[in-house]
């Protein structure tokens, strides 16, 4: 985590450096850099956080599923239950620039994941076909097989096509490849440039909600489960088949998202016990024991509120460094994220809740900073641009709404409220 500077006060405590100070410093580059460094930068900007608005984006007349920035800002990305994906043009006062119309839907969208190319994305259901869509094209209504192919890649293919959903899935660095997770328990690696299945894992003992490749090399991919565990698995060195190169515990109940800081070591996940947790997988164990009979209620997650009596319950074996405790995670598979490294230093958690709002975190401290209140329902997924302070947010009510540090100079859009039929699956 990058370093907040601190200078020493006479007497007792440390407080931050003023920007005032630090802008002197730069003007008089006292540091003899030039400029500010990226620690200070970060120290900076991060001290602003996108509260302000919210500015309505867009508004759907069904639930929003997924919603996230491009690596670069210029495109935002919403995945929404009626078959629509929306692709906006940031940089360009947020235009739809791709209006893509989901072929074979199975519920709803469950995931979208965009090339770091820009060219092309890829969305999933509940269904082993992932559909890859050229985004790159001059074309804005993107009907599947219509207007233009939307071409699917068959990940049962290994295994004679059984059904199963997909719920996460993830470009790699380099674009080559994707990562699944699945309702079959397992993990799939799909080689676009061979065009076909390069790795099944048999994973986890119950759906695996969610997957990401924990660093740029492509080597490591991080999985959480609805078996209450998070695993590491290594590619260069499977000791034994289905065989994780190690495995962490310490939620109650299932994961729903995880999302790694991108350095190999540290990532967050989100739970169904209402908890983020932070881990650090150098503290990972080969023991795979998730039973360890400590639940002595019956409850789902799909329509029932959250026990009373296991919210003070912690795993005998936990192995997190820190747990993020606040928001809520009933009815969906709701989604959290480290913030921006390039202005915030990653000091930041943010989630989604279902309590219908925005919660942000202190990585070191877990005091909750921010609570961004505008929706009327779950707020499955939002995402924090990666280098100016905006926020965007998108729910089940179907608004998809940005939050600004400072603001865009106007009063925020009124947003009338449309009524949508509550169902509680994922």
């Amino acid at each position: 985590m990058s370093p907040v500077k601190l200078v020493a006060v006479t007497g007792k405590k440390k407080l931050p450096v003023s920007p005032v100070k630090m802008l002197a410093g730069r003007e008089g580059n006292y540091s003899r850099r030039g400029g500010f460094s990226s620690a200070d930068r970060c120290h900076m900007i991060s001290r602003y956080l996108p509260v302000n608005g919210p500015w309505l984006a867009d508004q759907m007349t069904s639930r929003a599923y997924v919603s996230q920035f491009s690596a670069d800002g210029s495109l935002f990305v919403a995945g929404f239950q009626g078959s629509d994906i929306r692709i906006y043009n940031v940089d360009r006062g947020w235009k739809v620039q791709k209006n893509i119309l989901a072929k074979s839907l199975r519920w709803t969208v469950t995931d979208t994941s965009l090339s770091p190319d820009q060219r092309h994305l890829v969305y999933t259901s509940m269904s082993p076909i992932v559909h890859i869509v050229n985004v790159g094209s001059a074309t804005t209504e993107s009907l599947a097989n219509i207007t233009e192919v939307h071409e699917g890649l068959d990940f049962s293919a290994a295994d004679g096509g059984y059904s199963f959903g997909i719920f996460s899935v993830k470009f790699s660095t380099d674009g080559r490849e994707l990562v699944a997770g699945s309702s079959d328990d397992s993990i799939y690696v799909y080689d676009l440039e061979a065009n076909k299945l390069s790795l099944r894992i048999a994973a986890h003992m119950a759906d695996v909600n969610t997957v990401t490749f924990a660093d740029e090399s492509g080597n490591l991919i991080y999985s959480g489960s609805d078996d209450n565990l998070c695993k590491v698995w290594d590619r260069r060195c499977f000791v034994a088949k289905d065989k994780p190169a190690g495995v962490l515990m310490g939620h109650l109940e299932g994961v729903t998202f995880i999302d790694s800081r991108g350095d190999g070591r540290y990532f967050i996940s989100n739970g169904k016990d209402q908890t983020i947790k932070l881990w650090d997988t150098r503290k990972m164990s080969s023991n795979t024991s998730c039973n360890l009979g400590f639940r002595t209620y019956d409850w789902d997650y799909r329509w029932m509120d959250y026990p009373p009596q296991a919210r003070d319950l912690k795993h005998p074996s936990d192995q997190s460094i820190a747990t993020y405790k606040g928001h809520s995670v009933l009815r969906t598979l709701i989604r959290c994220y480290f913030s921006p490294e390039y202005s915030t230093g990653q000091k930041y958690i943010y989630t989604g809740s279902h309590d219908s709002r925005v919660y942000i975190y202190d990585v070191a401290t877990g005091a909750q900073v921010a609570v961004l209140k505008h929706h009327t329902s779950p707020v499955r997924d939002c995402s924090w641009h990666p280098y100016y302070p905006m926020l965007v947010s998108s729910s089940w009510d179907g608004d998809v709404v940005k939050w600004e540090f400072p603001g865009s100079g106007e009063a925020p859009t009124p947003v009338s409220k449309k009524r949508i039929r509550r169902r509680y699956y994922y």
